[in-house]
């Protein structure tokens, strides 16, 4: 398998511009899947680790790519294996929730977003925090417990720009879940119970399509906190495809996190079971002289090209990128 090495963007073999089958730098967006949530008024789900550079764009009148590496991947001759990592399942009607799974590209590992525990009932111990992971999972409601419940931590393990946030905390008996921590954004502690808020990518990067908000796609989204017990009011999921909690009592399954965003999913309500967390995401940003280099497979993921004529690999279930 080729070796990868990192470039600055300020080389002209950087940038594409030399000819022939030699090197050339990509930029790359790499998002883990995201934390389920589990039964009975859960945190919600955290969201994907975030990874991203940013090395050869920019948007008129936009900040700069929120948490990026200034740094791109250099590839050359060869197949390069892409991992998407899936959501945690929240299938099962249990207090303990799952955690996503990680997304790869190279050198660039993305951690899947920990699970949104919930409320222990009459099991010891009486409450459950959040899981740790990109970003962390919202802690359960607490059930008799006398101290404050921790949300999971987030940009675990490190990274440099962080991955992720923290998860939020509940700190009293029927507050609801607290929100599953986001790329930009710890989760909301119990009195909000709101999902963290997700990182913006310039569409310049990556393309016109997706969900939009000014010039910018969002990923990695908390999911928010499910209603305190008996009923009541739930978190709101976070920007980048976190769920909404569940509100009220004997609701249907949580609110899964969206696809292929690393959303967290939204919290349970009262008797309720927990939603799947959203499955992550790839995206590979080549520069437009090497369109005719580069391919993906299977066939679910696509080549296409940005309105500034780079090349963009989109994969959005795990395959090969290959270089020739």
């Amino acid at each position: 398998m080729p070796l990868f090495s990192t470039r600055g963007a300020g080389s002209a073999k950087g940038f594409g511009l030399t000819s022939g089958a030699g090197p050339f730098n990509v930029d790359y967006l790499v998002v883990a899947g995201a934390g389920s949530s589990a039964r009975d008024n859960s945190g919600g789900g955290g969201a994907g680790g975030f990874r991203f550079s940013n090395q050869t764009f920019s948007v008129s009148g936009a900040p700069a790519a929120p948490r990026a590496s200034a740094t791109g991947l250099e590839v050359s001759k060869g197949s390069y294996p892409i991992t998407v990592g899936a959501g945690g399942s929240g299938a099962i009607c249990s207090f303990n929730a799952f955690d996503g799974f990680p997304s790869v590209f190279s050198t660039i590992t993305s951690t899947g977003g920990g699970g949104g525990n919930g409320c222990a009932g009459n099991t010891s111990p009486l409450y459950k925090p959040g899981n740790p992971g990109g970003s962390g999972g919202g802690a359960g409601q607490v059930c008799g417990s006398p101290s404050p419940v921790p949300g999971g931590t987030g940009n675990s393990p490190p990274t440099s720009p962080p991955q992720g946030s923290n998860g939020g905390l509940t700190n009293s008996n029927a507050s609801g879940g607290g929100g599953g921590g986001g790329a930009m954004a710890a989760g909301g502690q119990c009195g909000t119970k709101t999902g963290g808020a997700g990182a913006g990518v310039p569409l310049t990067a990556f393309g016109s399509n997706g969900v939009l908000c000014g010039s910018f796609r969002y990923y990695a989204g908390g999911g928010g906190g499910g209603a305190p017990q008996p009923g009541g009011a739930a978190g709101t999921g976070g920007i980048g495809g976190g769920g909404d909690g569940r509100p009220g009592c004997g609701s249907p399954p949580a609110i899964p996190g969206t696809t292929n965003t690393g959303g967290g999913a939204g919290g349970s309500a009262q008797a309720g079971c927990g939603g799947n967390g959203g499955p992550g995401i790839v995206v590979i940003r080549a520069p437009a002289g090497a369109s005719s280099r580069v391919s993906v497979s299977p066939g679910t993921n696509t080549k296409t090209t940005s309105p500034d004529g780079a090349t963009i690999l989109t994969f959005t279930v795990s395959g090969t990128l290959t270089v020739s």
